[in-house]
């Protein structure tokens, strides 16, 4: 299918880029609102990280079967506009002054568990609206305007907090969510659901998709990469804002910049993945891309004061540009190969295996932060996410993926 001249595609692309330019204010603003305006400490700013998760790990996989059997554009629509009306509390309660830490975990547990049926149904209704054969065209585009929204996002997310503190710089991701909910209230493609069979039951439907991604050597590998790399990131992200914010000094414009830096390698990666899975086929990419993401993510432990500090932009916009080029290789590779009445089931087995371990990590990043402080949970993390790649460079099935024909 062509994507030039798809309507639907178009409105499908540009709504997940306001809703990604949003998302990544929330990431600046979010933990800079526990650690600004309520003066959370290092366990305070674990819990809202694993408040954030915790859905994954409970209704992830469940999330699977309920996309399988229901019309996903009507998920879409309903869980961005939930999360923009549970954002738009903050700055309402900021405003009369009520503000506190018991309702930014609502809020995150809100928008948590939005995400998980957003995801799960994002994934699997693009085969939809592309076809098999547009999707790492689909792919590429969407991850190209996703890098643009994250190149804007974080600089516009710690200059509002600058210019109108935290809790009001939330109410940029809750207009994003609303958008983009009205956008894609407009996509018109056809979906066909697959029925519940009867006699079945949510816990057997739930056990194909987990047999099928345990079962497929290259998806089980993956799943390992996500699960580890997912761990460290939550370590990672409560240590970024404590070790640079707090211990280093970072104004919040300064801290915003600095993450959108990695968006632009992540935009550069996407204009050129399609181009380096043709060459090299998606099991060399693999192997490859892990490889470099995992050298390329150590010298970010050497971030200090001073000249040092520049070491975080630089590294993180090399790495930004390998791991998009492995992402849309891994997650075309799923979308081409799952059966497509699967493909709700296998999407949620995946994002349950691999983002289940971001509350874990939180809560690890947090318990850490308060015995041996930022940087130490900060080095931590990204160490642990380093090293999640290992799997993938030394799996013979991701190796001999390009002689052996798909399944």
């Amino acid at each position: 299918m062509r994507l030039r001249g798809n309507a639907d595609f178009s409105r499908f692309a540009v709504a997940n880029a306001v809703t990604q330019a949003g998302t990544q204010v929330t990431f600046v603003a979010l933990p800079l609102a526990a650690v600004l305006t309520l003066d959370a400490g290092p366990f305070q700013l674990g819990l809202l990280t694993a408040a954030e998760m915790i859905a994954f790990l409970l209704v992830g996989l469940p999330a699977g079967v309920w996309v399988d059997r229901l019309r996903r554009r009507p998920i879409l629509v309903w869980t961005d506009l939930i999360r923009g009306f549970a954002l738009l509390s903050v700055p309402v309660a900021a405003w009369l002054g009520v503000f506190s830490l018991a309702q930014l975990y609502l809020v995150a547990l809100v928008i948590g568990f939005c995400t998980v049926f957003f995801d799960v149904a994002h994934m699997s209704f693009l085969p939809a609206v592309v076809g098999k054969d547009g999707l790492e065209r689909g792919n590429s585009v969407l991850e190209a305007t996703s890098r643009i929204s994250m190149l804007a996002g974080p600089g516009l997310g710690g200059l509002l907090v600058h210019w109108l503190t935290a809790p009001f710089a939330l109410l940029a991701d809750a207009v994003s969510y609303l958008a983009s909910g009205v956008l894609l209230s407009r996509v018109r493609v056809r979906e066909t659901p697959a029925p519940k069979q009867a006699g079945r039951r949510l816990r057997q439907e739930v056990a194909e998709g987990v047999t099928y991604v345990v079962a497929e050597p290259v998806l089980r590998v993956i799943a390992l990469l996500g699960a580890l790399a997912q761990l460290g990131n939550g370590v990672w992200f409560v240590g970024q804002p404590l070790y640079l914010i707090k211990e280093l000094g970072v104004g919040a414009g300064l801290y915003g910049l600095m993450l959108s830096v990695g968006a632009v390698g992540g935009l550069a990666g996407a204009a050129f993945s399609t181009r380096v899975t043709a060459r090299f086929g998606a099991g060399r990419t693999l192997a490859g891309t892990a490889a470099m993401v995992m050298v390329l993510n150590l010298p970010l432990t050497l971030v200090e004061g001073g000249w040092r500090l520049a070491l975080f932009p630089v590294f993180t916009l090399l790495a930004g540009a390998i791991g998009v080029v492995f992402n849309i290789t891994q997650v075309s590779y799923r979308q081409r190969t799952t059966p497509e009445h699967l493909l709700g089931r296998v999407n949620a087995s995946m994002r349950f295996l691999m983002w289940s371990a971001v509350p874990i990590g939180g809560l690890l990043g947090g318990a850490l932060g308060e015995w041996a402080g930022g940087r130490a949970v900060f080095v931590t993390g990204v160490l642990l996410v380093a090293a999640a790649h290992l799997p993938v460079v030394l799996s013979r099935a991701i190796r001999h993926l390009d002689l052996t024909p798909a399944p």
